[in-house]
């Protein structure tokens, strides 16, 4: 019964390995995960109690876990879920994600996502610094100070840090896996799959890109929100998800519809960032 939750999470590790490598991901990262499900089903004692006596230090000892896949076994204990193998199998859910944030129920985030159009940990903590939060019912000061405090932990931020990461990749990077995504999409060169949610007929209609830029490791595909399917955006917003081995984030890029940068592709929630970065290239879109 102790070894349970090793034999399970190995299961998922093996999983997630066998299916980056059916998306064309990089080997080494391939092999990452099958190393890790190798330990864990070598391990005596139940990781969970690794992690309640040793914290994700605990883990990082262990041969073959680093610390982006320590963070993403703690989170399986602690949730039972592993978004990276949500997302590969297509049963992302981005209102399971907000609800998950202390201060936030089911109700809530389904408000943030159809409301403000929040899919993600780091367009809600935006939102909480930039008063959306705020100025939305059922948000008093001390329910937006608790989200904010959650997301510092969830997404590695301290109190000193700027409010930008310093892996945080540039916008001119960003917009350049968009770039490829949509290209090899439109080309017909990415493997689809057939999302979980949104998809009655069971269609592999999805495409799904591995891609690098240096040690960044990218997961792109379209969203498949409810937001997307409602405004016809299932083709148009496009969801990075990148890591250089600690911790995995992800933004959103859409075609901007007004303003300065209509018709441009532009990375949410940067979108000062994304105008200077089409200004230095004197406009062009």
């Amino acid at each position: 019964m102790g070894v349970t939750i090793n034999t399970e999470l190995a299961a998922r590790l093996q999983e997630i390995a066998r299916l980056l490598d059916e998306q064309g991901a990089n080997p080494f990262r391939v092999k990452a995960y099958q190393s890790a499900a190798e330990t864990l089903k070598n391990l005596k004692r139940p990781v969970d109690g690794l992690i309640k006596t040793g914290g994700l230090e605990a883990l990082e000892r262990l041969p073959g876990i680093g610390k982006g896949l320590a963070r993403s076994i703690q989170q399986f204990v602690i949730t039972g879920r592993l978004p990276t193998l949500e997302r590969l199998r297509g049963e992302s859910d981005p209102i399971a994600t907000l609800a998950s944030v202390a201060g936030i129920g089911a109700r809530l985030a389904e408000r943030l996502h159809s409301e403000l159009g929040i899919t993600t940990l780091e367009e809600l903590e935006a939102a909480a610094h930039d008063g959306r939060l705020a100025a939305t019912e059922g948000f008093a000061k001390k329910r937006v100070a608790a989200v904010i405090e959650s997301l510092a932990t969830r997404l590695g931020r301290t109190r000193k840090s700027e409010s930008k990461p310093i892996n945080t990749p540039s916008v001119s990077e960003l917009l350049d896996v968009d770039r490829e995504y949509r290209d090899k999409a439109d080309a017909g060169r990415l493997r689809k799959i057939a999302p979980k949610r949104f998809n009655p007929t069971g269609k592999a209609w999805l495409p799904v890109l591995q891609t690098n830029r240096g040690k960044r490791r990218y997961t792109a595909l379209f969203s498949n929100t409810a937001r997307a399917h409602e405004l016809g955006k299932t083709h148009d917003w496009v969801v990075l998800y990148y890591d250089s081995g600690e911790d995995e984030k992800q933004c959103t890029v859409v075609t901007a519809k007004q303003g300065p940068l209509s018709g441009n592709r532009v990375v949410r929630g940067r979108e000062s960032e994304s105008a200077a970065f089409y200004s230095s290239r004197q406009g062009g879109k």
